[in-house]
């Protein structure tokens, strides 16, 4: 089962708000999940998306579009970064 502690998100940092959960893993990193609960910090970061995806499609666009790709299939491996999957081991 899932343990639930209350934090900060400061930057890139976690500031417990109560007493810090004891984790003990010799100084490796801790998978944790992070629910954001101030819908409204996240509404102001969505319509920011909205503007950088606008503003990408437009130079798109300027230079032709996909049309002007001439193989759209080496273009995916040259710059293709595979990652591991949430949850899944390397």
């Amino acid at each position: 089962m899932l343990s639930t502690y209350k934090a900060m998100l400061n930057g890139d940092r976690l500031e417990w708000s109560d007493e810090a959960p004891e984790l003990v893993v010799d100084g490796q990193p801790v998978p944790v999940h992070v629910t954001i609960l101030d819908e409204s910090l996240l509404q102001s970061q969505r319509h920011a998306g909205g503007q950088h995806m606008a503003a990408a499609l437009e130079r798109l666009a300027t230079r032709g579009g996909l049309a002007n790709m001439p193989d759209p299939v080496t273009w995916q491996r040259e710059i293709r970064q595979d990652r591991n999957l949430p949850g899944q081991d390397s």
